[in-house]
């Protein structure tokens, strides 16, 4: 069955500013974005925390997203071109060169340091591995099938990063970051498992990896709701090593739910549900859990 072309999730319009948004998928950001606050709302629960260093967090989140997704774009530009479902974007449909792009990541790229030079010292001295770390991911489709775990990985520095930009320590029970880290990054391997069924013969026929190449649509499927298991437990695990209450655990039911009702529209002979609502309500299940979680802060 033909996959949906899924790639249109643009905003409208046709100016530079458009462009560069629509470049990186920019409304894309509230994926992640959530889960990077939520380790500011656990660090504010010990350590004060001010306008400034919540605005800087947003930043940085938001300027290292750009740089690893534009740097993605470059690498795969391409690929992208001969892909049905990709063929539009930016620099193989000619909206933005090369050049261009990597002037913007660039830019980015610095402007995520200065702003974790800002936040303190440790931010400063992390920065750089974080940006090879999540650069990296571009180009694991070469050579694993589990691209889709180096990406979750690359955004389970999130929630560790908004920690460490206010304690400018490690937490204490040191793993509550790291049940949190893994929550996040089975979460986003998961999803990306789903949003890779769309691909699966045009990466065979490539040459590109993944796991819906290794083990096809029904078993990839299954790898995601296993993965997407995980996300619950590890969300669980971390409220009781917080000593979170009802208020939080609520927000994780509701994105229990909603993984549960992704799932059920995911059919390994019909991928026809596998449209853009689809992959916003993954922006709604960070929100519940960040809600979740200030809403405990609240009591």
């Amino acid at each position: 069955m033909t996959a949906p072309r899924l790639d249109g999730q643009t905003l409208a319009g046709e100016s530079r500013l458009v462009t560069y948004a629509n470049f990186v998928k920019l409304p894309h950001t509230v994926f992640a974005l959530p889960f990077a606050l939520l380790g500011v709302v656990y660090a504010s629960w010990t350590t004060p925390i001010s306008l400034r260093q919540v605005i800087l967090v947003v930043v940085a989140f938001t300027a290292a997203r750009f740089t690893a997704m534009g740097f993605n774009r470059i690498v795969d530009w391409q690929i992208d071109g001969l892909n049905p479902r990709t063929h539009t974007r930016e620099i193989p449909a000619g909206k933005m060169s090369v050049r261009q792009a990597s002037m913007a990541v660039v830019v980015t790229a610095m402007l995520f340091v200065l702003c974790a030079g800002l936040l303190n010292p440790l931010c400063l001295l992390l920065s750089p591995v974080a940006l090879v770390w999540t650069l990296g991911y571009s180009y694991t489709k070469q050579f694993t099938n589990w691209s889709h775990l180096w990406l979750g990985s690359a955004l389970a520095i999130a929630p560790v990063g908004g920690y460490l930009a206010i304690t400018g320590a490690w937490s204490s029970p040191w793993w509550t970051l790291v049940v949190l880290a893994v929550a996040v990054l089975t979460w986003v391997g998961g999803f990306d498992i789903f949003y890779a069924l769309q691909d699966e013969e045009f990466d065979r026929a490539h040459g590109l990896h993944s796991a819906v190449v290794l083990l096809g649509r029904e078993r990839s499927i299954l790898v995601g709701k296993l993965l997407h298991g995980v996300t619950i437990v590890g969300l669980v695990l971390f409220g009781i090593g917080v000593g979170l209450g009802v208020v939080y655990y609520c927000g994780v039911a509701v994105a229990a739910i909603l993984l549960a009702w992704e799932h059920h529209l995911v059919r390994p002979t019909d991928l026809s549900r596998l449209d853009a609502a689809f992959f916003r309500m993954n922006g709604i299940i960070s929100i519940v859990v960040l809600l979740g979680a200030l809403g405990e802060g609240l009591l």
